[in-house]
């Protein structure tokens, strides 16, 4: 059974990034190097600030879409 996170992120002056993916501490990681140009290494997002997790790839993306709205 696959494991899904509904993430925030932000960064020192508190720009807001919210996200999914299956592998939590890999994409915290990715965030905090800046391997993946972007948004996040743009703007320098790096501190993992709430997370959630569920079995359902459509209910994080539905959540991760409530949480932005």
């Amino acid at each position: 059974m696959n494991q899904y996170y509904v993430y925030i992120m932000t960064n020192a002056s508190g720009t807001l990034y919210t996200g999914i993916t299956n592998n939590l501490m890999v994409r915290v990681w990715q965030h905090r190097s800046g391997v993946v140009p972007g948004f996040t290494s743009k703007y320098n997002i790096s501190r993992l600030v709430y997370f959630e997790d569920t079995n359902d790839v459509v209910s994080a993306i539905e959540r991760e879409k409530q949480i932005k709205g």
